[in-house]
């Protein structure tokens, strides 16, 4: 499961939580079948503990929220896109490193 700090982002709720953000937000696209999103959990749950209160960090299920994914045109997963001002600024497909993901926020924020 998520961590504490962890946000997760749903269809409903996404233009008020992500789109209208003050601050840059990591989003990784993910599915609980998928092998390699499972390896990204650790990472992303550790990544919104070290951005507490300078980037929201968190996960959107795609097989729960298809409008989002389908939105950013999401094919693979796990995807990430970093959002600055309602606009994808950075993006990753596959599992990465933690180091590829706080370029990414620090390049945001």
């Amino acid at each position: 499961m998520a961590g504490a700090n962890t946000l997760n982002f749903t269809d409903a709720a996404w233009d008020t939580e992500v789109l209208q953000s003050e601050t840059p937000v990591l989003v990784d696209f993910w599915a609980t079948w998928c092998g390699p999103c499972r390896q990204m959990t650790p990472i992303v749950d550790q990544l919104a503990d070290e951005y507490v209160g300078k980037a929201k960090i968190g996960k959107l299920n795609v097989d729960e929220n298809g409008q989002t994914a389908m939105r950013y045109q999401v094919r693979g997963i796990p995807t990430i896109l970093m959002f600055k001002g309602g606009q994808v600024v950075g993006s990753k497909v596959g599992a990465v490193g933690k180091a590829d993901l706080q370029k990414m926020i620090d390049a945001a924020a």
